[in-house]
């Protein structure tokens, strides 16, 4: 879908920031369920045709039972009525939806910074499932929820918050809903029984890699310094272990980098005094990761061999 103007949100509530998506539905707009999720790696990383056709053949046993369901009667949600819509002059695309509503929330003071940790990743809560058949468990990580809860690999997912589950989008939906903290119903089948947990969720848990989202181009920062790792030599020269963090910036200095006090040869430390071990390369997907344009941090870095900290305001 190119544009979304006069589509009704509150039937095809879904990812905008995807390259496509699908509805299982009847004619009267209850949702039977969805097909189409992706993750930082790739847009079809988890769409298979066998997957599409597990999904479809589920859709089809439902609509015998709810062929005749009725979506309640709503008002229909259309982006283009959002005062932070007119701008775009009525040409609106779907990834652009979610920049519209950031936009009328902080315009209406409403906006909380978690909003951006939309659709968590099943193996948020520790479940990796089938390409193919989407409520299977292919996997369970130790320790995480899903495993304190008793599921085991060969499971099959039934319900998340009361949302039937047959795709990676459905369990993908069932977490977008659920709470940025606090507690989710989880059902399954287990060697042929039926179970049922509570999986108790920490404050984080849905943060993933949303630098690839369209939709959130325009506030994950560029933190422009560059450089090479020092080797591991080199590190245990200034008391680091081989694994931290430590490049030295290279010429030029980009203007924005220099503007904030970098300058060539200084060697790069890390943010807020935190034990930060990865590459300069991942450093840089570290700061996009975690931090948004306009947040404040203080970078650590080494001059002449003396430790200098600059506050700095990521652009």
């Amino acid at each position: 879908m190119l544009r979304i103007t006069g589509v009704d949100l509150g039937i095809y509530d879904f990812d905008h920031d995807l390259t496509w998506a699908a509805f299982f539905m009847n004619a009267d707009g209850v949702v039977y369920g969805r097909f189409g999720g992706r993750d930082a790696k790739s847009a079809d990383s988890h769409n298979t045709l066998e997957g599409l056709r597990f999904a479809m053949e589920a859709a089809l046993e439902t609509h015998k039972v709810r062929a005749h369901e009725k979506r309640p009667a709503a008002d229909p949600v259309r982006i283009e009525d959002l005062a932070a819509a007119r701008r775009y002059n009525g040409c609106i695309h779907c990834h652009q939806v979610k920049e519209i509503i950031r936009q009328d929330e902080k315009d209406k003071g409403v906006w909380q910074r978690d909003s951006v940790w939309v659709y968590p990743l099943p193996e948020n809560i520790g479940l990796t499932l089938d390409k193919n058949r989407g409520n299977l468990v292919h996997a369970v990580a130790a320790q995480s929820p899903a495993d304190k809860a008793g599921l085991k690999p060969g499971d099959v997912l039934r319900t998340i918050q009361g949302q039937p589950v047959h795709s990676f989008a459905d369990v993908q939906y069932a977490l977008h809903k659920a709470p940025l903290e606090g507690q989710i119903e989880v059902g399954w089948t287990q060697a042929g029984q039926a179970r049922k947990a509570t999986l108790t969720l920490a404050k984080g848990w849905k943060k993933t890699n949303i630098t690839w989202r369209p939709s959130l181009l325009d506030i994950l920062p560029s933190f422009t310094v560059f450089g090479y790792d020092l080797s591991a030599a080199d590190k245990k020269k200034i008391g680091l272990g081989e694994k931290q963090l430590a490049f030295q910036q290279i010429a030029p200095v980009h203007e924005e980098a220099y503007a904030m006090g970098v300058r060539e040869k200084d060697v790069i430390l890390g943010l807020d005094d935190l034990k930060l071990e990865m590459t300069a390369e991942g450093f840089l997907a570290y700061v996009r990761q975690n931090f948004l344009v306009g947040d404040r941090l203080t970078l650590n870095l080494l001059r002449d061999g003396k430790k200098l900290d600059l506050r700095v305001k990521l652009k």
